[in-house]
Formats: C-alpha cells, sequence, structure tokens
C-alpha cells in the first residue's frame, strides 16, 4: 500500500510538471503557421465553406425535382343523415362509418425546360462557391501577412523605444553630475528629465501598439484572448527586392488566377440560367399523375377485407397546363432576369477595376517604397552618427542638453522611417508576388 502511494505521488508531480511547463512554454509562430492556422479555423472562411455545402444541397434538391413523388393517405369519417356513401357514391339517409386509404404519385415530364435550367444554374453556384471560398482564405492570408508585418514592425518600435529610455536615463545620471558641480543650469537638467519622461511614455505606447497587434492577429487565428503568442523574427540576410514586371502583366496574371474573377463570370453566367427559367413561364407545362385507392363503407354487408378487395382502384392522369394570362407575372419575371444579367456584367467589371486598383497600388507603392528604404537607411545612419558625437560632445560638456535632445529625436525619427519603409517594402513586394499567383513567404 504505501509503494503504492509513493507511485501515485510520482505520477501526480510528473503531471504538475509537465503541465507547467505546457502553461509556460510560448510557441513561436511562423507566418506559414498563421497563415494553416487561420485557414483552418478563421469564422469567415468557415462561413464561406457553409456556403458551398450549401450550393451542393441546393443541386441535390433541384436533380431531385425530376423525380416522382409519393404520398400515402388514409382516413376514417362518420356521417349521420341524408348524405353520400364516399365508396359507392349512393345517397343514404342512414349512420356511415367509411375508411379510405390512397397512395398517390406524380411527376412533372416537361415545364418549359425550367427544371434543367434550374439543375444547370445550381451546378454554376457549386462552382462560384468554391471561389466564393477561396477568396475568403486570399482575403484572410493577405489580413495575417498585414497583420503579422505590424506586429514585427511594432517590436522593433519597442526596442527602439527601449534604447532611447536607456540612453536618456543615462544622460540624466550625466545631468545630474554636472549640475551638482555647476557646470549646467538646472533648466538643462530639467529638459534631460522631460526627455526621458517623453522616451518613457514613448515606449508605453509602443508595447500597447504592439498588443493591439498580437490581439487583432489572435482574432484572426481564433485563438483564446488568453493565449499568449510569439512571433518569429524576420530573417535579416533575406533581401525583399520586387523583380518588378510591368504592371499591365501583372494585373493580366492577376485576372487570370485571382478567384473573384472567375465567381464574377460565373455570376453572369447563372444570371443567363436565370433568364431561361423565366422564359419556360410561357411554355406549358406536361404533368402525369397516378393513384391507388380502396376503402370501406358500414351500409355494404360485405365485410372490411372483402370491401377493400371489391373498391380497389386505380388511376393514371395526363394533364397538360397551358399559361395563358398570369396578370404579367412571367412577363415580369423576364424583365427582371435581364436586368440582373447587366448587374452581373457590371459587378463583373467593378471587381476587375478593384483589382487593377489593388494591383496598380501595390506596384506604386512598392517602387516608392524600395527608394523611401535606400533613402532611410542612408538618413538613419547618418542620424546615428550625428547622434553618437552629440552624446560625446555632450559627455564633454560641449553641448547643450536641449541639442542632445534634438539630436537624439533626429535619430528616432530616422530610425521609424527606416522601419516602415522596410516593412511597407516587404509587404508591397509579397502582395505583388500574391497577384502573380506565387507563394507568401518570408
Amino acid at each position: 500500500m504505501k509503494r503504492l502511494q509513493i507511485l501515485l505521488m510520482l505520477f501526480l508531480v510528473h503531471v504538475g510538471f509537465s503541465q507547467t511547463n505546457d502553461l509556460t512554454t510560448k510557441k513561436t509562430w511562423t507566418l506559414q503557421d498563421c497563415i494553416n492556422y487561420a485557414v483552418e479555423n478563421n469564422i469567415s472562411i468557415k462561413d464561406a465553406t457553409l456556403n458551398k455545402s450549401q450550393a451542393d444541397v441546393n443541386y441535390l434538391e433541384a436533380k431531385s425535382s425530376r423525380l416522382p413523388n409519393l404520398t400515402g393517405s388514409a382516413s376514417q369519417s362518420f356521417t349521420n343523415g341524408n348524405s353520400i356513401d364516399p365508396i359507392t357514391s349512393d345517397y343514404v339517409s342512414d349512420q356511415i362509418h367509411s375508411t379510405n386509404v390512397s397512395l398517390n404519385s406524380s411527376v412533372t415530364l416537361f415545364q418549359g425546360n425550367q427544371i434543367n435550367n434550374q439543375i444547370s444554374q445550381n451546378a454554376l453556384l457549386i462552382s462560384q462557391s468554391h471561389f466564393l471560398e477561396e477568396e475568403a482564405k486570399n482575403n484572410i492570408i493577405l489580413s495575417v501577412l498585414e497583420n503579422y508585418l505590424q506586429i514585427l514592425h511594432a517590436k522593433e518600435g519597442i526596442t527602439i523605444a527601449e534604447n532611447n529610455l536607456k540612453s536618456t536615463e543615462q544622460e540624466v545620471k550625466r545631468a545630474k553630475a554636472r549640475l551638482d558641480a555647476g557646470t549646467i543650469a538646472l533648466s538643462d537638467y530639467t529638459e534631460a528629465q522631460s526627455q526621458a519622461s517623453t522616451n518613457k511614455y514613448a515606449l508605453i505606447n509602443a508595447k500597447n501598439t504592439y498588443q493591439q497587434y498580437v490581439i487583432a492577429l489572435k482574432q484572426l487565428l481564433e485563438l483564446n484572448p488568453t493565449q499568449d503568442i510569439e512571433i518569429e523574427p524576420l530573417d535579416n540576410d533575406t533581401e525583399y527586392s520586387s523583380i518588378l514586371l510591368d504592371k499591365h502583366v501583372i494585373y493580366n496574371k492577376a485576372l487570370g488566377i485571382l478567384p473573384e474573377v472567375n465567381a464574377s463570370n460565373i455570376a453572369i453566367e447563372a444570371s443567363e440560367k436565370d433568364l431561361d427559367i423565366a422564359k419556360g413561364g410561357y411554355l406549358p407545362t406536361l404533368s402525369l399523375t397516378s393513384s391507388l385507392g380502396t376503402g370501406y363503407t358500414s351500409i355494404d354487408s360485405n365485410t372490411f377485407s372483402d370491401q377493400f378487395n371489391v373498391n380497389f382502384n386505380q388511376r393514371i392522369v395526363l394533364s397538360l397546363s397551358i399559361p395563358i394570362f398570369n396578370r404579367n407575372k412571367t412577363k415580369a419575371a423576364v424583365k427582371t432576369a435581364k436586368i440582373n444579367i447587366e448587374k452581373a456584367e457590371i459587378a463583373k467589371q467593378s471587381t476587375e477595376k478593384e483589382i487593377y486598383l489593388k494591383v496598380e497600388t501595390a506596384y506604386q507603392n512598392a517602387l516608392s517604397a524600395q527608394e523611401q528604404l535606400v533613402a532611410a537607411e542612408s538618413s538613419m545612419e547618418a542620424a546615428k552618427q550625428s547622434y553618437e558625437l552629440a552624446q560625446k560632445k555632450y559627455e564633454l560638456g560641449g553641448l547643450s542638453t536641449t541639442d542632445l535632445v534634438i539630436s537624439q529625436n533626429t535619430y528616432t525619427s530616422a530610425q521609424q522611417d527606416y522601419l516602415q519603409a522596410k516593412y511597407l517594402n516587404i509587404l508591397y513586394h509579397q502582395l505583388l508576388e500574391f497577384y502573380q499567383g506565387n507563394a507568401i513567404t518570408l
């Protein structure tokens, strides 16, 4: 018994240690991890997938409309006084107990070809739902990419803010020593303190911005709000300079691969099928119905089973319905279908315009970001050297606190400009790759 207790305690300790490791271990997410997880779990994509499933159901329903239906019915009635016997059709004045049982079926043989056109339209809508699902995935992938880069940008912004705060804290100490030595005025010392407070405030803002982007990414991934995530940093050796083709070439490639274009084309075809369905209302409908039935009546002296055998009947009816005037409903449906075709064509043009705008914007921004990156890097290096020189002059007493603060702010601004140009360059490079059908990789 004692040995069992010891084994149980060891097991609990092991489980507790494992759980502690699981809780304290923070997964590092790559961009591909984020994309894969978002595609599997994002609710927008799940909603698009459900729409695709609904399109499959609608197609099956349309195909099944070609089949005959089958219904069974049974009734029990009691009549008192003068009436018609429902079985024999005789006029009687007695109490009647009667039973009716029937089996009925009907099938539409021709309905202006509306059934075939509905099936064809629903098949088109299945294909469209596939493209709409892909469009939803692409939108989430691009959102994840943008948010991922924003997190990396914000994280580097925190590093800059932390370094600035450390530098100003050291400068406050130097300023205090110089104030005590009587080499600077009190205003110089308070200005150093003010800059330290400003940099501390900037660090708080930088951390808050980072957390906001992390929250947005967790929303895209549908993660629990309490779950911590860590983003894998970029490989600084990777070059993200775009090999820019002519923007019209990229645009034409995008038209050939983006699912929203195919979805727009199918929307036009589906609207044309709507027109065919509406025109079918001008044509006659041919249907076939059949039934099997029997019954029992209490005024007949035969037994229940004998009456069921004697009264057994079969019926087949072929009916033709010719539309003559339906208060212009068919005419209105045809006109509405034609309008919807034009609207679908306009929607396609709008989609193509949006794609061109996206490609044009990404192309111009990519060109601009590359040039800005080169200029920002040069400016940052110059500002860094200037700030380092200003620090040395300040230590030797050859520079005022105000000039040092100005030099530091200039360097900070140059660093932020460089970061912005760096991540915009990466973003627009990836967008252009995406519009050409290439994978997004960092």
